[in-house]
C-alpha cells in the first residue's frame, strides 16, 4: 500500500460505456471534404456537432471541416474559423453542439493527441471519429475513439486512444448510397430508377426468407419463435391496403414529377448558359 507522500501512477478509465451513433449526412460531408481539400493537404480534420442522448450515446448529426497546417511535432488550427463556423451552425440549429472531431485517415496519427486536447476544451471527453478515406483494407472504414488520461501524480503523462462502439444509423435508401461509396471505384452514380430497382429486389429477396422461415416452422423443420411471429405479424399488419391499379397509379405519378424536375432543371440550365453567353458577348461589343 503506498504511503501519503509517495507518488501514485494513476490510469483513469471512462466512468461509463459510451458509444456513438452517426448519421450517413456526416459521412458524406467529411468525404466532399476529403475530396476538396488543398493540393498539399495530406488529410483533412473538422468539427462534429450533435448531442448527448440520455442514454449517454453521443448521436453525431452534422459536421464541417476546420483548415489546419500539421508537421511530425506541431498542430495549427484556424481557431477563429472554427469558431464561427460554429456560431452560424447553432443560429440554424441551437440544439447542436460540439461533440468531437473527425479526420480522416485509418486510425490515429501522432498529431491527433494534440487536436483532441484542443478540443478537450471545447467539450468534456469529445469523440475522435476517423474515416479512411484511403481504402486501406478496400473499404472505407469507419471508427470512433475516447481519450484516456495516464498521469503520475498531479503531471499528465500520455493520452490513449481506446476505441468505443460506432452505430451507423440510415434507413435503407441511405444504406444504397453509403454501400456505393464503400467501393473503391464506381462507373457513375445510381438513377432513381436504379435505386428502385435494387430497392425492390432486397425487398423480394426478404420476403422470400420470411416465406422460407414461415414454411420451415409450419413443416416441424424449425422450431417456433414467438417473438419473430409477432413481429412477421406487426410487419403484414402494417401494410397499406392498396389495389395493385392504385400503386401503379401512385408508382407513375411520383415518376412523372421527377421527371418534371428534371426538365424544369435543363430549362435553368439553358437559361443560364444563354445568359451568360450574352453577357459576354455585350463585354466583347
Amino acid at each position: 500500500m503506498a504511503s501519503p507522500d509517495q507518488t501514485v501512477l494513476q490510469f483513469f478509465p471512462l466512468s461509463t460505456s459510451l458509444s456513438a451513433k452517426v448519421h450517413p449526412l456526416v459521412i458524406f460531408n467529411i468525404c466532399d471534404c476529403f475530396v476538396r481539400r488543398p493540393d498539399q493537404a495530406e488529410r483533412v480534420i473538422g468539427t462534429l456537432l450533435g448531442s448527448v442522448l440520455p442514454d449517454g450515446t453521443v448521436d453525431v448529426r452534422n459536421s464541417y471541416v476546420v483548415p489546419h497546417n500539421e508537421s511530425s511535432d506541431q498542430v495549427a488550427l484556424d481557431i477563429d474559423y472554427h469558431h464561427n463556423m460554429l456560431a452560424s451552425h447553432q443560429k440554424v440549429n441551437p440544439k447542436e453542439v460540439i461533440v468531437g472531431w473527425f479526420s480522416t485517415g485509418f486510425g490515429v496519427t501522432g498529431g491527433s493527441a494534440l487536436i483532441h486536447e484542443f478540443y478537450s476544451r471545447e467539450v468534456a471527453n469529445p469523440v475522435h471519429l476517423t474515416v479512411d478515406t484511403g481504402f486501406t483494407n478496400g473499404e472505407a472504414s469507419i471508427k470512433a475513439f475516447v481519450s484516456i488520461n495516464l498521469s503520475l501524480g498531479d503531471q499528465q503523462l500520455a493520452a490513449q486512444f481506446q476505441e468505443i462502439p460506432l452505430d451507423l444509423r440510415m434507413v435503407e435508401a441511405e444504406r444504397i448510397g453509403f454501400d456505393i461509396l464503400k467501393t473503391t471505384a464506381v462507373d457513375k452514380l445510381p438513377t432513381d430508377m436504379e435505386g428502385m430497382e435494387a430497392t425492390m429486389e432486397r425487398l423480394l429477396a426478404l420476403i422470400d426468407d420470411t416465406y422460407k422461415y414461415v414454411d420451415d416452422v409450419v413443416e416441424g423443420r424449425v422450431a417456433p419463435d414467438n417473438s419473430i411471429g409477432r413481429f412477421i405479424s406487426d410487419s403484414v399488419a402494417s401494410l397499406p391496403k392498396i389495389s395493385p391499379s392504385a400503386f401503379d397509379k401512385l408508382v407513375n405519378d411520383s415518376l412523372q414529377d421527377q421527371l418534371l424536375l428534371l426538365y424544369l432543371s435543363s430549362i435553368t440550365r439553358t437559361q443560364l448558359s444563354l445568359a451568360e453567353k450574352l453577357n459576354t458577348a455585350a463585354q466583347i461589343l
